[in-house]
Order: C-alpha cells, then structure tokens, then sequence
C-alpha cells in the first residue's frame, strides 16, 4: 500500500475551436500526450476516471473511452460534479492509488462544446443546474444564477464592478503568455464594464467563454522517473447545498469548509501556498473564493490585487494560464486546466510562463453548480 500519490504526468490541448473533433478525439489527444509525458503504456493504466459530457452523455462514458483508446482498467469509474468534477476524479484518484486498489490512474475529460452544440442547446443543458420546482420555470440562466449570488455579495462587502473587471484583466494579461490560450486579446478595465451586459450585474467579460478541449493527469503510485515529484498531499470537500434557493449565506459557500480539510491533512496553512489555481467561471466566483478561502479580506480582493497580490511576481502567483476566463472553459477539462498549470509551474515545465520562483506547494479549489460542490486539492513539490 502507498502512502502518497503523485500526479506524474498531466498534459491538455489548446482551448479553443475544435472543428470536427468529438469529445472522444479531444480526451483520446490529451490523454495521448500524458502517456507520453509519463512515458507509461496503455497496458500499464489499471485504473481509468472520466468526466462527464454534455455533447456526449453517454451512460457508460469511461467504459466507451476505455474501449476506443485501447484500455482495459482493473477499475473505471465515471463522474458528474459540475465544474468541481475535475478536482473530484483527482481526489478520487489519490484515495485508489493510497488505498492499494490501483498503481496507475488516468484521469480525463474533453468536449467539444464550442463546435458540437448549439447556442440554444448550451442554455438549455446548463439551465438544468437550477431547482426544477422553483428556479427552471422562471428561465434563468446560469449567468442569472450568479449574478443574483453577485449582488447579494457585493451588497454586504460594499464590492463595485470595477473590482470584479480588475480579475478579468489578470485573467487576460496571464492568458497572452500562453500560446493554448482561447482568448488572447488584451483588454481594460473600461473593456470590461462597457461589454455587452448579459445579466446585472456581469457583463461579457465578466463570463468565461465556451470552448472545445481537453485534458488528461495520470496520477500513480510512482513519481516520474526524472524532474520534479509532485504530489497529492491533501485533498477535501464540502457540499452545502445544490441550488441558489437553498444557499444560506454567500459569505459561507463551503469553499473555507474543503479548502481547511485539504490544508489540514498537508500539515500546511493558507499562507504556505506558493500558487494558486482558483476556479474562476466569473469574476464574481473568482472573488467570493479569494475571499473565502482566505486569500484576501472580504471585499478586498481587488484591492489586494491592485496593491500586487496575485500577480506572477507576488508571492501567491493566480492561474497563470488565464483561468477559465481567458484560458477558455470546455466543461469538466476547463477546471482540469488550473491542475495542469499548477503542474506545469511546480515541475518547472511552464515555458515561457514559468515564475521567478518555482512553487513548492499549491492549492487548487473548483467548484460545481452555483458554488455549490466545492473540491481543494494541496499539491506539493518533492525534489
């Protein structure tokens, strides 16, 4: 039985359009790239995670993956947890390979939303995350969704717009660096406030684009055998509540609850993490979890970022791929993506991107539904 799990390998696709590839082609190239970077066999995978698809939703989703990239795992298992559903499957992951049950873990996601569903279709699938008795008639979107959350939170902690456009700039500024980036344009606070409006208090920029991707970790009883070791040393989760309706108190999410139960069993603090991969769907959800994980003061955070907080040269450096907000979101791989970055940073494997200092631990947090699932995952450099 092993005591520590490590992610040995973690690769992805741009983000972006992917004309004519199906979600099986995205997840088949990024977990391609992964068995190459951990330089592992099809036959040496004993254990198979995958993520859901809405332009794919098959009921038997690993198995049918398993089948079409030639797997035959001890052990298949897929996963439905909104956006916390990547740093779920990594969790889960970790638990398969301490426990014994497996050695060599492929955790994997794709879709093609961008290209492979309509613009209605999307709305209509992503409404489903509201409570069918009480919210879906009312023909709120998820945007809506979280900007009735937004002007809760900004009533209480006194937040402006013009705080939230602040880490959309950010998102953006780190996105040029990347070449896999889906959106790249540089942009401006005034760019933010003045985009087309989608629901007040968000307006365009204020929401991450749709995007066709992928990608794919493999997470084993072994290190690599070269570079840095990174592990999983802690990981937690919280479930408060499933639906806008019953949230209790959005200064209470359940982000502080996973996050302290992640850090708790790394033996580390807030203060220890050296990078962080924040999930960031809109500039109102990258803010409530800065704040509530203890990152910045409640209603601080932009003040904080103004001041230097967050940035590649500051001691606690934030989705320097450009999160999903510029980096792009395709669903369950979008979250994926803050992970990939994390271990492309801490392995000193970022190119271009890499920070002045390599980062010895990082934490990522990754939420499902309207903050509703919350998943933290502790991720620590050994060597």
């Amino acid at each position: 039985m092993s005591t520590t799990a490590y992610i040995r390998a973690a690769a992805g696709t741009a983000f972006g359009r992917h004309a004519g590839a199906s979600s099986l082609d995205l997840m088949a190239a990024a977990a391609s790239q992964t068995l190459e970077v951990a330089q592992l066999a099809r036959g040496q995978i004993d254990g198979l995670l995958c993520g859901y698809s809405t332009t794919l939703p098959h009921l038997m989703l690993s198995t049918l993956f398993a089948e079409r990239f030639g797997l035959q795992p001890a052990y298949a298992h897929s996963m439905q947890l909104g956006g916390a559903t990547g740093a779920a499957m990594l969790m889960a992951a970790r638990e398969l390979v301490i426990s014994g049950r497996c050695e060599n873990v492929l955790v994997v996601a794709g879709e093609n939303r961008l290209s492979g569903q309509s613009r209605d279709s999307a709305i209509q699938t992503l409404a489903q995350v509201g409570d069918a008795q009480y919210e879906v008639p009312y023909g709120a979107s998820v945007p809506a969704y979280y900007a009735l959350m937004a002007s809760e939170y900004m009533h209480q902690t006194g937040l402006q717009r013009e705080d939230l456009a602040e880490f959309a700039v950010l998102m953006r500024r780190h996105a040029q660096s990347h070449s896999g980036a889906h959106l790249r344009d540089s942009i401006c606070i005034e760019d933010v406030l003045n985009s087309k409006l989608i629901t007040s208090p968000l307006g365009l920029l204020d929401c991450c684009p749709i995007s066709d991707g992928a990608m794919a970790m493999l997470v084993s009883k072994h290190p690599h055998h070269a570079g840095a070791r990174i592990s999983l040393r802690g990981a937690g989760q919280a479930h408060l509540h499933q639906h806008l309706t019953a949230m209790r108190d959005v200064m209470n999410c359940g982000a502080a609850v996973a996050a302290q139960a992640a850090l708790q069993q790394a033996g580390l603090g807030v203060s220890d993490m050296q990078f962080l991969g924040i999930y960031d769907s809109f500039t109102i959800t990258l803010v409530m979890l800065l704040e509530e994980l203890g990152f910045a003061d409640r209603g601080q955070a932009a003040a904080a970022l103004r001041a230097g907080a967050f940035q590649t040269g500051s001691q606690q450096p934030l989705n320097t791929h450009g999160g999903l907000l510029s980096y792009g979101h395709c669903g369950v791989a979008g979250g994926m993506a803050h992970v990939l970055e994390a271990w492309s940073q801490m392995a000193g494997m970022a190119g271009a991107r890499q920070l002045p200092q390599t980062p010895s631990f990082g934490l990522i947090h990754a939420d499902g539904g309207v903050m509703s699932s919350h998943v933290s995952l502790v991720l620590s450099r050994e060597g």
